[in-house]
Order: C-alpha cells, then structure tokens, then sequence
C-alpha cells in the first residue's frame, strides 16, 4: 500500500487515472458509478411517483424525509434535475413549514429549506423557518413534560422520530445564520428527550414513554426497528451541522458509538434490520426504511472514523446490496413498512417517499465510501481563528498540478461536493489556486477531502455560478463584472469616442435577487429602468465613482482617462478576475504614471477586491486618494458619510432622489494605511452643496466631489484595497447603520484570516 507522501504525490500529479479503474473494479457495486445510478434510478422513480400517504401535505414529514434523501443525491449527481426539483417544491410551498408549526414534523421539511440556503445563499429560502422558530424560542412550552401524548400534540420532542425531523433543521438553520439560540435549543433539547427515552443498558431508544414497560413475546424489551433508525440517521444529521468545537460533540459521539455497536448485533444474515430490534423472529418481513437509515449512519460512522472499518464496513456492503435487492427494475423500492401499519405484516411492493429518502441517504454515504477508498484525498483543514461565525468565506489554497487533472473538493462532514474553481491566476499557465467556500463557528476547524475528478468515474455536480464578468464590446469596451449581489462596470477607451466621457471610476448596478443580471442589463438595454429586480441608478461623470483612485498632492487628484488594454483571467463560479492597463497620465509636477488594475470579486461578496499597480520612472513614493462620488443632496433627504481610520475604510450612504431605493457604497483600504480622510472639494461648505440642488436625472443627482481616503503609495508595489456597494431595496441592508456593519465585519475578516493546512 502507498505511504501518506506517495497518496499526496498521486493525486497532486494525476497519475493514477488507470490505477483507479482498477481499483474500483475491486468494488464492484460499490464502485462509485453503480452506487450512483441505482440512486438516481429510485429518484427518478419516486419523481413522477408522489406520496401515497392520505392528508399528507408536501411540507409534512412524509415527504420531507424524501427532500432531505434527494438533497443528498442532489449534492453527489452530475444531473442538476434532483437540485431544480428541490427548489421547485420549495417555491411550490412558498419555503413554509409544516401547519403547526410547533411540532418536530412540521419542522422536518425546514432541512431541505436550509440547506438550499446553504447553496444559493437566498433568504427568502430560510425566513418562514425563522419566523417560526423564533416564535417558539419567544413562547416555549408551559408544560415540560415528556410523557407522550401523542404526535404533534406538544412542542416538545417526545418520540424518538422527532429527533430526525426537528434538530437537524434547528441546526441546519444555526449553520446558514450563526445564530447560537438555534443551536442551544437543539443541543438542549436533544439531550432532554434521550436522557427520557434511552436506555442505558440496551443503548437503544424507546419509541415514547407508552412503551417503557411493553415486552416483545420473547420477553425483551420493546425497540422499534425503524424509530431507531431515525434516531442514528438524526445523530448523523445533528453531526453534520454541531460545530468541531462545541463541548457536547464527545458526547454525541459516544452516544452514536454505543447505539452503532448495539445496531451491529441487530443485523440479520440477509443484511437488513426487522420492525422488532430485539425480537426479529416475531417479525419476519424485510423492512427497508429503517434499514436504510442504519446503513446511512454506519456508512457514515466509518467515513468519519468514529466505527473500526473492519468491523462496519462489511456490514454496510451487505446492507446496502440487501437495500439495492429491493429495487425493482423500474426504481420502484420496495419493502417499506407503511404508516402506523402492523409491523408484522405489510404487503412486500409497499413503498413510500421517506423509504426512499433513507435509501438515499445511505447511497450517498455508501457512495463516499466507494470514492475515497481508492483515492487516496487530500484534506485542507480550514480554522476559523476568530470569536464570529464565519459564513460563505472563500478559502484559496495553492495547489501545482501537471497534466488535466481536475480537482474537486468533498465536504467531510456530509457527502457533498462542493462548488470549487481552479485556475491560473496568469493567464496560459497551468491551474495553480483552488478555492472553495466555508460556513464555520467561532474557532471552529473543519476538514476538507480534494478529490481527482478521476476517482469519482461519474459526473460531478454542476457548480451554482454566482460570479461572472467580461468584456462588452457591444457598449462603448465597458468591462463589466458581479457577484450574485452586486455588479459593476468600468468605461474603455470607446466611449470617450462615443460620448466624450473621459472616467476611470466604477459604475454600480444594484439589484434585488441572487441572479446574475450583466447579459440581460446589456440585452434589454433599461439600464436606468427599475423593473423591480435590477438597475443602474448610480452617475459616475468624471467623479471616482464607486472606489477609483487618482494622485493626490494635497489639494488636487490627477486621475487616469479610460482603461487602454483588458485581460480575462477567470469567470466564475466562485471568482471572477480580470486586469486592465491604463496609460500614462500626468501626476503632477511634470511626473507622468501609469497603471496595472487587477479586479476579483466572490460569491456572496459586495465587496470587489482592486490590486494596483502603479509605475513611474520617479521613483519617489505617492500619495493616493481612493475615491467615493458624493452627490448633491436637498437638506431633507438622509445621508450618512462614515469612516474608521485604523481600520481603513469609508462608507457612503447616499441619499434618495426618486422612489428608487438607496444605494450605499463603500471602500475598504488596508488596516492602518489610511492617512486621512477628505474630499477633493473641501472648500464646498454644506451650505454650498444643499443650495441650488438639480433635478435628478435618470440616474440620479450628479456626483458634486469625491470623498477621499488618503494613502501612500510605493511605485512598482502591488496595493491591495476593496469597493463595493449595495441597495437598501434588496432586504440585506435597510439602513445605513446595518451597512457599516457590515464593513466592520469584512474588516475584521481581512485582519483574522482563515488558517489553511494542506495536509494528506
């Protein structure tokens, strides 16, 4: 077997392509392809076959279980339809909860909810799961106690069922927001429940507090085969969303280690579990629900390595060939216990969506288990060195690859595969920067797997772009770029042609939704228009715009005409980066200078970061004032101009000309740097600027001057520094105090880095 050094070498270098055909041939079923199609057979199968389960509604548990199964093939299948389906239904059910939305059921459909969240970053997608469980945290139940009185009849979780449906979605919530109240709640609550129905010497749960004395007819105990599989399967699922570093993690890990030896011993030579976990002889049916709950928390148990692999795996292969024995021809799984039906005896055919939901789980785990044998990953642990949650954040990492070697990376935690992108940060060299996003708590470490595309023999996930930029030479060489959340652009050379504008600042569309807009902005051409989702309502004229820069002496800035020369670095998912050349222009006392921009921006940012580099045959150092158009106001409309000189940056909040929203920008310069902050107009008085306002234009009222942060500069040396904007009508921001905020929260970021290990 290779040692650690030589795996690293053979993923790093692709040169193992034909040695993971191979080897994956060893696996046969459980090589990743064959796992794969089977998943998606039953997917496609269960698709255009609803529920059959009467006065069931689709945000009910029923169907609920069958999202969170299809979201984790969704996160493994290189067919986009199981994510569009997804999303699809969560439209359809306008993204609610369950009717009462007090019961661990009627929560259950909120993980699906979350973890669309999780990949498209919309809040529409998590608002109702909040509302509701914010409600609850205001009014808590009045009666505390466990004893079971029926489902849905107390907010509280007191049959082992609701510990799948309810605390993965409280802690799948706690994960796209930080918000610890949905953690402590679910932590809280979770022990509450087992500390009431586990029992500490069979290190299995009891369905709810009627069964505490019912005997089997052997004698023993009575243990639902399928109540504690959604018990092991909500272990999992808590798992997956509790931080590293929370204290309770040791305890939920030894519970899940007591509970998988336990469920050991309870299979049965055909590789399944039964109804009864104690009395399997008395019911003799193959139940496949319970069973692939089981094999979904093995497999994962052993993928994390909690569970000794040669002790687990081979039971999860046999459980799993079982589960793939029970699919019929067509998709169909069979041999699903029915709701509330008599265990011991239910028609072989039976089916239902929540039996294909565990199915899924378990292949997706099983799936994990058929990629990473043979592939010898490498892991990237991230640590987030901070006391703040850190959401969506970028992690760069540098990797040199020869050959056509794609990576990608796999979350540890679950079995997706995360959105990535892998690029050259120059352009025609080999792929040399692989980036990924993280979600972490305060001082939280997670663990990565980067994957050769090779090993996963079946295509990947198609990645949600939420970058994109290029040149558009249909309008005057602008340059254009965006994130899912703002966009921007910048005039080339053919518009001083056009239009006689001579400006190097940036202009700034401002949008609703997560969509990418420059192609239809540019196709429709209603730039000014506001259509209810998009627009330009920002005037650049000759001023900075949105974060330019010029040479500053102290009393003028001496700015560049429009970008000469452009180069695309790389477009999306994740970044897009692109460079423009400006020619020289006169800096002042007869020093000519010129300049090298170089823009990227993420996904989930509205920031862009700018790295300048100016040149100048005097070598001396310059002063530089990065800019912000200020614009002419009437006394009654509302701005805020503020600053933080230690943590360098400036934000405007401009005012409102017409019924179209506020637009807020803002620039970010590295801590400690700025010198000052001014403007290139200080002898206008506010007097002055409030008197004889214009009317509005289309675009708004003219920029008047150019707020200034001030900075030196060394020629030749790369500066680093941010821009961006935002609109108060996008619901992110709704006023100005909750945009600086925001800055604050960047600036904290940039000066606590993520922490990046490369290891093996």
């Amino acid at each position: 077997m290779k040692n650690p050094a030589s795996r690293l070498a053979a993923l790093v270098f692709g040169i193992f392509s034909s040695a993971v055909v191979s080897v994956c041939a060893q696996f046969n079923d459980l090589a990743p392809k064959p796992v794969l199609d089977v998943m998606q057979r039953v997917a496609d199968w269960q698709l255009v076959h609803p529920s059959i389960a009467t006065n069931r509604p689709a945000t009910g548990w029923v169907q609920a279980v069958g999202d969170a199964g299809m979201m984790a093939l969704a996160g493994i299948s290189g067919d986009a339809k199981y994510r569009d389906a997804m999303l699809a239904l969560g439209e359809t059910n306008g993204w609610q909860l369950g009717k009462n939305k007090k019961s661990a059921d009627d929560q259950c459909v909120g993980q699906a909810y979350a973890e669309l969240y999780l990949l498209y970053r919309d809040p529409k997608m998590i608002a109702p799961i909040r509302a509701g469980f914010d409600d609850l945290l205001a009014h808590p139940p009045k009666d505390a106690n466990l004893k079971f009185k029926g489902e849905g009849q107390s907010a509280l979780w007191t049959w082992c069922d609701s510990l799948f449906m309810a605390p993965p979605a409280w802690l799948r919530l706690y994960s796209a927001t930080g918000d610890e109240r949905y953690l402590n709640y679910a932590v809280t609550n979770w022990w509450r429940t087992t500390d009431y129905l586990y029992d500490q010497d069979e290190h299995l749960f009891f369905r709810d507090s009627t069964y505490f004395k019912q005997k089997e007819a052997n004698g023993k105990k009575v243990f639902w085969g399928r109540g504690n599989g959604w018990v092991m399967a909500g272990l999992v699922r808590v798992m997956q969303s509790l931080p590293m570093s929370h204290p309770d993690r040791p305890r939920f890990e030894q519970l899940f280690k007591d509970m998988a030896a336990k469920i050991l011993s309870c299979q049965q030579p055909d590789g399944l579990w039964r109804a009864s976990l104690l009395d399997p002889d008395d019911y003799p049916l193959k139940e496949t629900s319970g069973s692939g709950f089981y094999t979904y928390a093995l497999a994962w148990g052993v993928n994390q390595g909690l569970l000794d692999r040669a002790k687990f795996e081979p039971a999860v292969r046999k459980a799993w060939a079982a589960l793939v024995g029970c699919v019929d021809a067509d998709g169909k799984l069979t041999h699903v216990q029915p709701i509330g039906a008599d265990p011991k005896h239910f028609k072989e055919d039976a089916t239902e969506v929540y039996g294909t939901g565990a199915f899924l789980l378990a292949g997706s785990e099983v799936y994990r288990m058929a990629v990473l044998a043979p592939a010898y990953p490498i892991t990237i642990s991230v640590k987030n060195p901070s006391s703040f949650y850190r959401d969506g954040e970028t992690v760069e990492s540098k990797f040199s690859v020869s050959g056509s070697s794609n990576l990608i990376v796999m979350d540890c935690l679950s079995s997706r595969i995360l959105d990535s992108q892998f690029y050259s940060s120059e352009v025609g060299l080999m792929p040399n920067k692989l980036l990924f996003q993280v979600d972490l708590a305060p001082n939280e470490t997670k663990t990565f797997y980067v994957v050769d595309a090779k090993a996963f023999l079946a295509a990947v996930p198609p990645p949600i772009v939420k970058t994109f930029t290029r040149y558009v030479p249909e309008r005057f060489d602008d340059f254009a770029w965006e994130s899912d959340r703002i966009a921007h652009r910048i005039y080339g050379q053919a518009l001083i042609k056009a239009e006689g504008t001579v400006s190097s600042g940036a202009d700034v569309w401002i949008k609703k939704d997560r969509g990418l807009i420059v192609d239809t902005m540019y196709a429709t051409k209603h730039y000014h228009e506001d259509n209810g989702a998009f627009m330009d309502d920002y005037r650049v004229g000759k001023s900075r715009g949105c974060g330019g820069l010029g040479i500053w002496d102290g009393k003028k800035l001496f700015v560049s005409s429009n970008w000469k020369n452009w180069k695309l670095i790389t477009t999306g998912p994740i970044r897009s980066e692109f460079e423009l050349t400006y020619d020289a222009w006169d800096a002042g006392n007869d020093r000519k200078v010129s300049e090298v921009k170089r823009f990227s921006i993420d996904a989930g940012s509205w920031l862009t970061k700018v790295t300048s580099t100016i040149s100048s045959d005097d070598k001396s150092p310059l002063s530089i004032g990065v800019g912000l158009a200020e614009r002419a106001c009437p006394t009654n409309r509302e701005e805020f101009i503020a600053h933080d000189q230690t943590e360098g940056w400036l934000t405007y909040w401009q005012p409102e000309d017409q019924p179209k929203g506020t637009t807020a920008v803002a620039i970010l310069l590295p801590k400690g740097s700025v010198k000052e902050f001014t403007n290139d107009n200080p002898a206008m008085t506010d007097a002055v600027k409030h008197a004889n306002v214009p009317q509005p234009t289309h675009e708004g009222y003219p920029p008047i001057r150019t707020q200034l942060a001030v900075t030196q500069f060394e020629v030749d040396q790369p500066f680093s520094y941010y821009f961006g904007a935002c609109w108060d009508r996008s619901g992110d921001f709704t006023n100005h105090a909750q945009w600086e905020d925001y800055l604050k929260r960047f600036a904290a970021r940039r000066d606590q880095p993520l922490q990046v290990t490369v290891g093996n």
